[in-house]
């Protein structure tokens, strides 16, 4: 192998040696996650033989095979990582609560909050999904671990990180330095630093929404998305490009690589709910990737890192992306002139972007 290529195992032991003092239990569970990404990327390049091998005589569903995969994917992360010792407890969107590690099992100082499969849904198309992590410490509140231990805001984040499962399986990761991507080379089966140092531009000529939902946005966002379907012509004075991939792990590397921000708005959809993507282990995570490449993670009306978190499944409005462009649409949140400025053109209208 050539030499100028950095392993993660030699990244991770390179910055514990930075830190006097350190165990090493924290790059050992670095690359705990690292095999669980290897082993759930087998997976699901696998995805619809799966399905196929699960339902027999050729039948398969997208469904069936999402599920399975989720599930597939959601005890692999369990598996590999319960045994190390690195852990205390666990939580994850296929879990209803969270998961002490057995008691048969040395218990660690950190706490690991995952999405096993972000975008399962997009097995049948073949489009890029992901896993999304955030380690913490684990409160010396008591022997036994319990819920409130996961309540702690973005900021206290000892890392983050998330996997993306497309034509190359990548693994970005920040532990509050900057971020760095790292490829996985089959050929020595092992991850390697590709993308030092990552950086968002502050602004950006692209954005990523569903516009699909365009009827039950906020004021403000409608405001935005026109404001940039104006192009040229409008009061942003330059064309914009509009995309929706559904993944929100591809989306995050586009913007890392390529720059442009990413709106899952509050809307009105389901008033009972403020948000759709889960606080303690989507947008925590993805918000502290964002803050450390240079850009910016909000709700709209306040910085994603800095929410007490409530309840484990929280769920909240995520934008993120390119700095400048965040900060534009947290000031039409907060402008009090956003909610009532006309907005007579609709995504949807006879001279729309669909029509």
């Amino acid at each position: 192998m050539p030499t100028r290529l950095k392993t993660l195992t030699r990244y991770t032991i390179e910055e514990e040696h930075r830190h006097p003092g350190s165990t090493g239990d924290f790059s050992a569970l670095v690359n705990v996650l690292a095999t669980a990404a290897k082993i759930i990327s087998n997976h699901v390049t696998r995805g619809t033989i799966i399905g196929i091998s699960e339902n027999g005589e050729g039948r398969n569903t997208r469904r069936t095979v999402q599920h399975k995969l989720d599930a597939i994917s959601n005890d692999v992360v369990l598996q590999e990582t319960q045994w190390a010792g690195h852990l205390a407890a666990m939580l994850s969107q296929q879990m209803e609560t969270f998961y002490p590690i057995p008691r048969e099992y040395r218990r660690g100082k950190y706490l690991l909050a995952f999405d096993a499969l972000d975008g399962s849904s997009n097995i049948d198309v073949n489009l890029p999904m992901g896993t999304v992590f955030s380690v913490l410490h684990a409160p010396d509140a008591g022997p036994e671990p319990c819920a409130d231990d996961f309540l702690q805001a973005g900021v206290e984040q000892v890392c983050s990180g998330f996997t993306m499962y497309g034509p190359s399986t990548m693994l970005v990761l920040t532990t509050g330095n900057g971020v760095d991507g790292f490829t996985l080379d089959r050929e020595i089966g092992a991850f390697v630093l590709t993308h030092p140092q990552m950086r968002i531009p502050e602004s950006t000529s692209g954005f990523a929404i569903n516009a699909a939902n365009e009827r039950f946005w906020e004021q403000p966002v409608r405001r935005y998305v026109q404001d940039c379907l104006d192009g040229a012509a409008g009061p942003r004075g330059k064309d914009y490009n509009m995309r929706w991939v559904a993944s929100l792990v591809a989306e995050a590397f586009h913007i890392l690589t390529r720059g442009g921000v990413y709106l899952y708005p509050r809307d009105t959809k389901d008033p009972a709910t403020a948000g759709r993507v889960a606080l303690l282990y989507g947008a925590n995570p993805i918000a502290y990737i964002i803050e450390q490449a240079g850009g910016a993670a909000s709700t709209g009306r306040e910085r994603i890192m800095e929410i007490a978190p409530e309840s484990l499944h929280q769920r909240v409005p995520l934008i993120f992306g390119s700095k400048n462009e965040v900060m534009r649409i947290e000031n039409y949140h907060l402008d009090p002139a956003a909610e009532t400025i006309g907005f007579n053109t609709s995504l949807f209208s006879t001279r729309s972007l669909f029509r």
